[in-house]
């Protein structure tokens, strides 16, 4: 009957711009990220006639927006829109879109273009964006014709959340935005999840049957409710220890006795080893990429470990590591489903209290030295959070502190890019409190990173939400610091950073800004935080000494002789005396 509807109707004419954010609208686009642009006025003019149905988020650099949208896919499973400006903007943007691209996250990324019919003119801003983003998205395109909009749109968001989600990127030319022309909206696509095959579930459960000491590695994107839940039940059943694959921490309940802990940059060597003891890998939604394997070292890419896969695009499956069975699946579909077999008898108890006792194991706090113990303020931290809070992190060493001593409850969201990008976090943070207002949202970032993004903040008072953020400022790119130690002990340089007073930076916006350099301060610290009702930022004077959970600059240098110093150079003899040339000018 819609179908129908929409065959028929006629609207009034409408200028592109306008047809393009109805158009939004009706695909179930409910949040734009933007940094303006005179590329797009007519496509901010149409967004105003539907703002009581599409919040429009202002921002303040177009990488911040772009991850601002990507926080929203991360957290809803529904892509959001970005829109940025013509050439720079858009070279601005397109980290946000690799992020969007390794984490797998459903995406719209509109970008400004010039009048189409000066293509191939190097014209001002004038980038060829197919080229740009082509190894960047899923699917990159350009509308010069406004009777095209509803369907690219339309498309755009199909290409965005089907197979294993991803970005989508649209260049928008200029003079098509004006064009007055008279079409029907597109209706959205009810496409059914891709079932896993019954079949491949029975052999599954044989496979999990004959196993003495399998291990589950959950990863993926868009998973909802109703899926984790099901995945809950299915690993709780067979009692089957579950790893997250990296910044994956809170896909699954920390606090069960089955979870293992996390597989990626700076995991537990205990753990490693463990894995490696595995006789079955049960990989659901995870690629078993790079940090995940360990650099590709970790499994046997023959599969002599058997591997069964589940990810919702076959291509995917067996990429790298050959799997013994390959599951073409929604990944919620295939939790429910899995939840619905009959349990195995399992016969490997020990073995998952071995993996539970070392995840618990590497929990415990040391005596750290310095003032401040970041193990004991993230141990604090987790009985501060509610029971539905978002936690934000941004790339860098200082993240292993929260996934080593945190876990994080089911209800909660932890959010990172697994590309490693820097810049990440706060405007994620931002993004996230706009889209759930009624959550605590904590965003943890390094001193690099919040200097890269962090004037984002700006856009948190602009749309009035009080995200928290906490700043780990050991004044140095620590994980840079870490490998030219380990590559070039002593021979520090290019990593170094000054700082500025990061509390009174929040304060000059007019919010709430404290400097915690103890232990004991902190929980008063984060409390006063939460009360103040106002975006707050809470500095952690770390000791630069202790550059990973497990290691500090003197274990990295241990056994490593420091370099001789160089002879001093001898002072230079005087210069002959210099004779003018009659008729030659010097210079």
């Amino acid at each position: 009957m819609e179908l129908a509807k929409a065959r028929t109707a006629r609207s009034a004419p409408r200028h592109g711009g306008k047809v393009l954010a109805d158009a939004l609208v009706t695909q179930g686009i409910d949040h734009v990220f933007e940094v303006p642009g005179e590329s797009f006025l007519d496509t901010l003019d149409g967004l105003y006639d539907q703002r009581e149905r599409l919040k429009l988020v202002t921002c303040r650099f177009e990488a911040g927006a772009v991850n601002m949208a990507d926080a929203y896919g991360k957290l809803t499973g529904r892509p959001a829109a970005a829109m940025v400006t013509r050439g720079p903007g858009a070279c601005h943007g397109a980290i946000g879109v690799h992020v969007a691209y390794q984490d797998s996250t459903p995406m719209l990324l509109f970008v400004g273009q010039i009048p189409h019919e000066d293509t191939g003119r190097d014209a001002f801003q004038e980038v060829d964006y197919r080229q740009m983003f082509a190894p960047l998205a899923k699917w990159v395109t350009q509308i010069d014709h406004a009777k095209r909009i509803p369907e690219v749109v339309a498309h755009a968001v199909d290409v965005a959340t089907s197979g294993r989600p991803g970005p989508v990127v649209i260049a928008l030319s200029e003079e098509m935005q004006k064009d007055q022309i008279q079409i029907p909206d597109l209706p959205r696509a009810m496409v059914s999840p891709a079932f896993p095959d019954p079949d491949a579930l029975l052999r599954m459960r044989a496979m999990l049957a004959k196993a003495k000491k399998p291990l589950a590695v959950v990863g993926g994107s868009c998973w909802t409710v109703e899926g984790r839940a099901a995945l809950r039940k299915f690993l709780l059943q067979n009692n089957i220890p579950v790893t997250v694959g990296f910044r994956r921490q809170a896909h699954y309940d920390g606090t069960q006795d089955n979870f293992a802990g996390d597989l990626g940059v700076g995991s537990d060597p205990g753990l490693i080893g463990k894995v490696k003891e595995a006789d079955l890998i049960l990989a659901i939604g995870s690629r078993l990429g790079d940090a995940v394997t360990q650099g590709y070292k970790l499994l046997d890419m023959a599969g002599s470990v058997p591997i069964i896969q589940v990810l919702p695009d076959g291509a995917e499956i067996g990429r790298v590591f050959r799997t013994a069975l390959g599951i073409v699946s929604d990944l919620n579909t295939f939790a429910i489903a899995a939840a619905g077999l009959e349990p195995v008898k399992p016969a490997w108890a020990k073995w998952t209290q071995e993996l539970r006792s070392l995840r618990e194991a590497q929990r415990a706090v040391p005596n750290y030295q310095g003032t401040l113990n970041l193990g004991t303020v993230m141990r604090e931290l987790e009985g501060m959070l509610t029971p539905d809070a978002i936690v934000t992190t941004d790339a860098g060493n200082f993240a292993g502190w929260a996934t080593r001593f945190l876990n994080f409850g089911e209800g909660q969201r932890y959010i990172g890019p697994t590309n490693g990008a820097m810049g990440y976090s706060v405007p994620a943070a931002v993004g996230a409190k706009i889209a759930f207002p009624d959550r605590m949202v904590v965003s943890m970032v390094g001193d690099g990173g919040f200097m890269m993004t962090g004037q984002e903040i700006a856009t948190a008072f602009h749309h009035g939400v009080a995200p928290i953020v906490l700043v780990f400022n050991n004044q140095m790119y620590g994980t840079i610091r870490m490998h030219q130690e380990k590559a070039f002990p002593w021979r520090i340089f290019g990593t170094a950073l000054t700082n500025p007073d990061f509390s009174k930076f929040i304060e000059a916006f007019g919010g709430h800004g404290e400097v915690v350099t103890s232990t004991e301060d902190f929980s008063p610290a984060f409390s006063r935080a939460i009360e103040s009702g106002k975006p707050a930022l809470i500095e952690l004077r770390t000791n630069p000494e202790q550059i990973t959970t497990r290691a500090t600059i003197t274990d990295l240098r241990a056994g490593k002789k420091p370099p001789q110093a160089a002879p001093k150079a001898k002072r230079a003899a005087a210069p002959a005396h210099r004779v003018s040339i009659p008729g030659k000018k010097r210079g």
